[in-house]
């Protein structure tokens, strides 16, 4: 699994297929031509609003429609079932779409201050303070996240002579880690990215998320009216940094057998429960790319975390070896974008145990 930013690396990319992409202001769709029943490749691009076949003259598809069909809804559902924290983003509509995003390596926005109160007076003659606020750029990277899987020309052959469906198993095992590589890098579990000037930061690990030392579940003292205490304290913490909520919880795995017991004894109702209750508490969600007892708490607004979205999780395709290799590329732009005010307020806490 790859994260690069200095264009493609498409190894072996032939020549006609490198004119193609360049010719079509790196259209993506480019490489994903299907072998027609009237025996013609053919590629669907976006023309006037409307989705076109536009058949290629110098290019031999391998695939049919159909395959690509399998594949790309194979892809698709592997990929939605290792975004939990992404998907709750997207859901939400924190999200700012990148028309073209393969000709652009960064994002430019800025961080505003904020400005002084108003003034009350009966006649409004009274002078109120003139200012301003201050704006500071920021670089957000662009780059592509990827996976690579092959299958040989023999191995095609054999599935459409025998019968059998085009096996898309690699490919949904590639869509498996590229999905996983953009959870983790929106939770702030990868390795910041930089470029350009700018870094790529997650939830986790946001220079500005607030940090909460909480109880280890593990401990003999600790009862779910532990967690509650903590959890509100949190929330005070959040207020306190101009940061009012909604919020949602994203907890590690290991809170599971916890969250999910009852809150007290001979109690009617799990501890997952009793914090819903809680005003401003939108949602308790279990993410696999946390770990130990981490939780995230965050405000669920666009001046706090978003999804930038240049490309959609997509497969190219192209051949080496005469023909005899089809590589493939699981590829897509999306990067969080976690923000603090101009003064360093953020609407994000961390809470994890000594």
């Amino acid at each position: 699994m790859k994260v690069d930013m200095n264009g493609l690396s498409l190894k072996g990319l032939s020549g006609s297929s490198r004119d193609l992409l360049m010719a079509n202001n790196f259209d993506p769709s480019v490489l994903r031509p299907y072998l027609a029943d009237n025996g013609r490749s053919y590629i669907n691009v976006m023309e006037d609003g409307k989705l076109k076949a536009r058949p290629l003259n110098n290019v031999a598809a391998t695939l049919r429609k159909d395959d690509w069909i399998m594949l790309d809804t194979a892809i698709v559902k592997a990929a939605k079932s290792r975004l939990n924290f992404v998907q709750d983003l997207r859901g939400s509509g924190l999200t700012f779409s990148i028309p073209g995003g393969m000709g652009k390596t960064v994002l430019q926005t800025e961080s505003e201050s904020d400005v002084n109160d108003a003034t009350i007076s009966m006649d409004a003659l009274r002078d109120a303070p003139d200012d301003r606020p201050e704006y500071d750029l920021v670089n957000l990277p662009l780059p592509i996240t990827h996976k690579d899987f092959t299958i040989s020309l023999r191995q095609l052959a054999a599935s459409r002579q025998g019968g059998s469906p085009f096996d898309v198993s690699m490919g949904e095992l590639a869509a498996r880690k590229v999905a996983e590589q953009v959870e983790k890098l929106a939770l702030g579990t990868a390795s910041t990215y930089t470029y350009g000037g700018g870094t790529i930061y997650g939830a986790r690990n946001f220079t500005s998320t607030l940090t909460k030392v909480m109880t280890s579940p593990a401990t003999s003292a600790w009862t779910g009216g532990t967690l509650i205490n903590e959890l509100l304290a949190a929330r005070k913490q959040l207020t306190d940094a101009y940061h009012y909520g909604p919020y949602n919880i994203y907890c590690s795995p290991a809170w599971d057998q916890y969250l999910d017991n009852d809150f007290k004894t001979n109690s009617d109702k799990t501890l997952r429960n009793r914090i819903l209750e809680i005003q401003s508490f939108n949602s308790v969600t279990t993410v696999d790319s946390l770990e130990n007892y981490d939780i995230l708490i965050i405000q669920m607004t666009s001046d706090v975390v978003r999804m930038v979205i240049g490309m959609e999780i997509t497969t190219l395709q192209w051949e080496t070896v005469g023909g005899l290799q089809q590589n493939f590329k699981v590829m897509c732009i999306m990067v969080p974008q976690v923000r603090a005010d101009f003064n360093g307020n953020a609407g994000l806490l961390l809470g994890a145990t000594a």
